[in-house]
């Protein structure tokens, strides 16, 4: 939690997915910020380009992020 970093890819092998991430304004380069977890840890809600999100660890698995130190 309060992690943040900022999107290189997506796995190009989750093509619906990645279509659904991409229209949320997950692209590369955006920059995310992780705000909290459910109590049993899945779903995550994090935070991109100011509009705030809630994603499964499934989803959030083809994302890859940079993250910021």
């Amino acid at each position: 939690m309060g992690q943040h970093g900022s999107v290189v890819s997506i796995d190009p092998n989750a093509s619906l997915l990645r279509q659904k991430l991409l229209a949320m304004g997950l692209t590369p380069g955006a920059p995310v910020h992780v705000l909290r977890f459910s109590p049993f840890g899945d779903p995550m809600i994090i935070k991109v380009r100011g509009t705030v999100l809630s994603l499964r660890k499934a989803e959030a698995q083809s994302i890859n992020l940079e993250l910021a130190v």
